[in-house]
C-alpha cells in the first residue's frame, strides 16, 4: 500500500531529537509522501529546507496562518514565531521563487478561535482573498484552516474560486453537516486525521463525504490516536477507520485515497 500524510508538522521541536527514525517508521508503514505544512516565513524556509533534504518523500506546502499573518501571538508552540504581521507580497514572491519545489499552499485560512471575531474579521478575510487569488495565480491546490471560520471560508472560496480552478483541501474540518454538505458539492477535498478513531465529528464526515474526494494527514505532532506524539505512520489508523465506516478493504481505501493524492497534488 501507498500511504500520504497531506499534512503535518515534522519541523516541530518535538522531532528535533529523531525525524530521521520517525521517517523510518513512516516508510515501513507504507507512507511514500508526506507533506510538511508552513505557517510564517521563518517556518516556510524550515520546511522547503526539510523537502529538500528528504526528496521525495517530504514535499513542501507553504503558507501563511491566519493567527501568524495578523502578528497574534501564536497558538502553536514548538514552532518557529514570525514578529508581527506578514508582509503578504513579500512572502508570495518568495513561493513564486521556490514554486517548482512547492507542492501546495497552505495552510491558510481564516480563524476565529484564536482570534477576535468582531475585531479581526474584515483583516483576516481580507488576507484569505488575497491568498486565494495568488494562489489561482501559481496554480496550486490551497489547504485551508478554519477553526471556527467554516462557513466564513467556505463562503469566501465559493466567491473566489469558480469552475474548480485549484483543488481545495479542506484541513481537519469540524463543521455543522450542512457545511460538509456544501463543500463537498463545491467539490472540495476533506483531509483526515487518526484521531478519527476517537472523533464522532470526522466519522460523520467521513460517512458523508464520498471517498473520492478523502484524504489522509495526521497535523502531527497534534491530534495523536493514542497518548503519545502524533506522526506520519499513524495515518495507517485513519485508513483503518475510514474502511471500516465505508465498508470497504484497507487496500482498496488506501489505494483510492493514493489515486486522489495524485490527482490532486500531481506529486
Amino acid at each position: 500500500m501507498n500511504l500520504v500524510d497531506v499534512h503535518c508538522h515534522l519541523n516541530h521541536e518535538l522531532f528535533k531529537a529523531d525525524l530521521p527514525e520517525v521517517l523510518k517508521k513512516a516508510y515501513a508503514a507504507g507512507l511514500r509522501r508526506i507533506l510538511v505544512s508552513g505557517v510564517n516565513p521563518p517556518n516556510n524556509r524550515e520546511v522547503l529546507e526539510l523537502a529538500r533534504k528528504h526528496q521525495p518523500l517530504i514535499k513542501a506546502s507553504l503558507g501563511i496562518y491566519p493567527i501568524d499573518a495578523l502578528g497574534i501571538q501564536p497558538d502553536a508552540v514548538g514552532l518557529p514565531h514570525h514578529q508581527g504581521k506578514i508582509d503578504l507580497e513579500e512572502e508570495f514572491c518568495f513561493f513564486e521563487k521556490n514554486k517548482t519545489e512547492i507542492t501546495a499552499i497552505g495552510e491558510v485560512g481564516m480563524d476565529f478561535h484564536w482570534a477576535d471575531k468582531e475585531k479581526t474579521e474584515v483583516e483576516q478575510e481580507h488576507n484569505f482573498r488575497k491568498i486565494i487569488r495568488f494562489t489561482i495565480k501559481l496554480n496550486k491546490p490551497i489547504v485551508i484552516h478554519s477553526r471556527k471560520a467554516e462557513n466564513e471560508c467556505i463562503t469566501v472560496l465559493e466567491q473566489e474560486i469558480k469552475n474548480k480552478e485549484i483543488p481545495v483541501i479542506q484541513h481537519c474540518f469540524s463543521g455543522k453537516k450542512s457545511l460538509i454538505h456544501k463543500a463537498a458539492e463545491l467539490g472540495h477535498y476533506f483531509s483526515i486525521p487518526p484521531n478519527i478513531i476517537k472523533s464522532s465529528n470526522f466519522q460523520t464526515l467521513v460517512k458523508i463525504v464520498p471517498l473520492t474526494q478523502l484524504l489522509t494527514e495526521t497535523d502531527s505532532p497534534w491530534l495523536s490516536p493514542f497518548s503519545d506524539r502524533n506522526e506520519p505512520a499513524y495515518v495507517l489508523e485513519t485508513i483503518k477507520k475510514i474502511a471500516e465506516l465505508k465498508q470497504l478493504s484497507i487496500e482498496e481505501t488506501a489505494k483510492q485515497i493514493w489515486h486522489n493524492y495524485e490527482r490532486i497534488f500531481n506529486a
